[in-house]
């Protein structure tokens, strides 16, 4: 039995959405981001980081949503949420190295620029460009990188439900949709999936 420890409206989505998918025995629990309960002792004490995804699992704690889908995928093989292929397999990992570590960077510029810079006036100027750096890491998603109907192409991967979770994010970052058919297309096919309409009904309750 797995716990994932998520907020609503964060990258742990990704993460619950695979559960799902694999078919894992699993709770979930939510932390109230407005409270700080994300930065509390009990939480800190499973993980230091602060943040979500956490995956607690009888060998220890996980964090980190692209280690976390690679665990889940390899730990239920027969869901067959990665491509058996060692190429491949690097490649669908490159795609969630990419949303994790320029993306979703370019994401937080919009709530979090005092994790870069203390001037109040580094804030509204970070918050300014987020929705030039969103628009221009998904005009690369979309020409070269979503081989479709899935990202890696026709197998589902643990790579769709992360990039659908920071896709959910596009509107709000200040991105028009309408030059990334492509995108929104796997959104749409994502959001018809029973494992994703289970676990957003959940998050909402």
């Amino acid at each position: 039995m797995f716990k994932l420890y998520y907020a609503p409206g964060t990258c742990a989505l990704a993460s619950h959405i695979a559960l799902e998918e694999a078919g894992a025995s699993y709770t979930a629990e939510r932390l109230d981001f407005k409270n700080s309960q994300q930065t509390s002792p009990q939480y800190l004490a499973i993980n230091p980081k602060g943040r979500v995804p956490a995956l607690v699992t009888e060998r220890g704690t996980l964090t980190e949503t692209p280690a976390i889908l690679a665990y889940i995928a390899q730990g239920f093989p027969q869901a067959r949420l990665m491509p058996d292929d060692a190429f491949a397999f690097a490649q669908a990992q490159s795609f969630n190295s990419y949303l994790c570590s320029t993306v979703h960077i370019n994401h937080a510029h919009k709530m979090r620029g005092y994790r870069w810079a203390v001037e109040e006036t580094s804030f509204a100027d970070m918050k300014r460009k987020v929705p030039e750096t969103m628009a221009a890491a998904f005009a690369l998603i979309e020409r070269d990188m979503l081989k479709g109907p899935w990202v890696m192409g026709e197998q589902y991967t643990v790579c769709d439900p992360y990039l659908y979770t920071i896709a959910l994010w596009l509107e709000g970052d200040g991105v028009d949709l309408a030059p990334l058919p492509k995108v929104a297309a796997h959104r749409k096919r994502m959001s018809e999936r029973p494992a994703v309409q289970k676990v957003l009904a959940e998050a909402k309750a």
